[in-house]
């Protein structure tokens, strides 16, 4: 079964770069994102429980966005990504979620974002 791309945008109280530094760096990621992350290069190691997962750093701009793709996802289009997104009139940050799922499986997906983003959220104090 093909995986289907989703896209969720979450308003978050905090400057680009802050907000980069939690997406893109290990220490900031394992505050939110996984109980521990390691990197070496482009290569960083997810810890949830005990057990890693991998994944790889695509792109990344500064203060903008990092894409990521997991391990087990090598040699296809499947990816996630974080984007940073910043009103030009009101200075509103958001952030951009973009993630892969089974059709049946997007609204578990969406949600687990959702949690996540809530941590995140609450790290930010956002």
């Amino acid at each position: 079964m093909a995986r289907v791309k989703f896209q969720s945008e979450f308003v978050i109280n905090s400057s680009p770069s802050l907000l980069y530094n939690y997406i893109s760096n290990p220490s900031g990621l394992s505050e939110w994102f996984a109980d521990n992350v390691n990197s070496r290069g482009d290569k960083y190691t997810f810890i949830w429980d005990g057990e890693e997962e991998v994944a790889f750093l695509m792109k990344s701009k500064q203060d903008s966005y990092v894409r990521f793709q997991w391990e087990d996802d090598e040699d296809t289009k499947y990816f996630f990504e974080l984007n940073i997104i910043e009103d030009d009139l009101t200075g509103d940050v958001a952030l951009i979620v973009t993630d892969f799922a089974e059709d049946d499986e997007i609204e578990e997906s969406k949600l687990l974002w959702e949690s996540q983003i809530d941590d995140l959220k609450k790290v930010l104090g956002s």
